[in-house]
């Protein structure tokens, strides 16, 4: 599972084995896990604690469209590229 982006301590992920619908990515935080829509920017399972979740949100607005790119490269079983941190 390539490692797309990492920020304070949130490490954001997605899978390469031609991930099932609706795009997404996983963002991990110590031992919690959640997989985020892509499209709608929502938790679709798993949990973040609030202040991590806000976070990963507020990244993944910033980077929506480069977030689809790596879906798609993810689809065609190739590697995503990195997407810049949260400053």
């Amino acid at each position: 599972m390539p490692t797309i982006s990492m920020f304070f301590g949130i490490i954001i992920h997605m899978y390469i084995r031609g991930e099932h619908n609706p795009p997404h990515f996983h963002a991990i935080y110590g031992e919690h896990e959640a997989l985020v829509d892509i499209q709608r920017l929502e938790v679709i399972e798993g949990k973040l604690p609030r202040r991590a979740l806000a976070l990963v949100l507020e990244w993944a607005n910033e980077h929506r469209e480069e977030l689809l790119e790596d879906w798609n490269l993810c689809r065609a079983k190739q590697l995503p590229k990195s997407i810049k941190p949260l400053d």
